[in-house]
């Protein structure tokens, strides 16, 4: 896959922009302003979709030139190999930096605690606000789209977080004609959600459009899954299945990928990418509501985690 620089028509021409170029164009344009406003930005990267299609973004924006930020994973131990391995081999096709905050080192070191039903993802928030702090980073992109769930629908574009890493809805900003304000006091930092703008159908016809390769289990294949609270999730050394769930062979791929305690797969027999935007074209659930249990912990389950300094 080659990147081309985003173009522009010739002087007296005029060129009718689809959606996809508005939001590319959009995407690139916040990836610059950050570079040109702030010290150390640092992409979080996990190998999930939204992810690459971030880092893709970030590639065209500076190309021929390198990405000049780093990569930040927070791993909560309990990732799909499959992502991991795409997360690794993109990091050594590219020559990028990654940096790894790993859950289990702070559950090692007594700092955390695991939770009674194995799910790690709200343990991340520990790890993510020490890797900013000790790597004094003052921007942070994230792949957040408003589309997903109502807490990330009230975020800005640029979303400043206090000394601790809390997000407080009331001190958001006006982001009026895309201009970003990423002011903020010594000891705090930006969120810069660059996709925030985007539908869960827009990436995939932008995956299809560009050419970019994901981790396979976004497609449909076989896999051993167990059903618990209406999801099929993955047997796993999280803590499933339990006593009474009954692993069996299905068809299925994930929208969404996170922790696999808490990241469900739906029926699918999508096994193109053609199939999987039809599929989701249909769909009446977001990715999240229909996949992931963390969001189902309370109706504020998402923003309270995001008051904590979650993504």
């Amino acid at each position: 896959m080659t990147i081309a620089a985003t173009d522009t028509a010739p002087a007296g021409t005029s060129r009718a922009l689809s959606c996809l170029d508005v939001l590319e164009s959009e995407a690139v344009h916040i990836f610059r302003e950050v570079a040109g406003e702030f010290e150390r930005p640092v992409i979080l990267f996990s190998g999930g979709k939204d992810s690459i299609v971030m880092l893709h973004l970030a590639r065209k924006a500076f190309t021929p030139a390198p990405v000049p930020f780093a990569l930040l994973h927070v791993d909560t131990g309990h990732n799909f190999p499959e992502v991991i391995a795409h997360r690794d081999r993109t990091v050594a096709q590219h020559g990028l930096r990654l940096h790894v905050a790993s859950v289990q080192d702070f559950i090692d070191r007594g700092v955390l605690r695991e939770r009674p039903d194995g799910t790690r993802n709200p343990l991340q928030t520990v790890p993510l606000l020490d890797a900013i702090e000790k790597n004094r980073f003052d921007a942070v992109f994230g792949g957040g789209r408003r589309d997903e769930e109502k807490a990330r629908a009230k975020e800005r574009v640029f979303s400043l977080r206090d000394e601790f890493g809390a997000w407080d809805p009331r001190r958001q900003r006006p982001e009026l004609w895309q201009l970003y304000n990423g002011r903020h006091a010594p000891g705090e930092h930006v969120r810069v959600f660059p996709l925030s703008n985007w539908t869960e159908l827009d990436v995939w016809q932008y995956i299809e459009r560009e050419g970019i390769d994901l981790p396979g289990i976004y497609y449909a294949h076989e896999r051993e899954v167990f059903s618990r609270s209406g999801m099929w999730l993955t047997a796993g050394e999280w803590g499933g299945p339990r006593d009474g769930e009954r692993v069996e062979t299905r068809m299925i791929r994930y929208r969404t990928v996170g922790d696999m305690s808490c990241t469900g797969a739906v029926d699918s027999d999508a096994t193109t990418i053609q199939a999987v935007i039809t599929e989701i074209a249909a769909s009446r659930l977001t990715e999240r509501g229909a996949t992931r249990a963390d969001d189902k912990l309370s109706e504020a389950a998402m923003e309270d985690r995001k008051r904590e300094g979650y993504f």
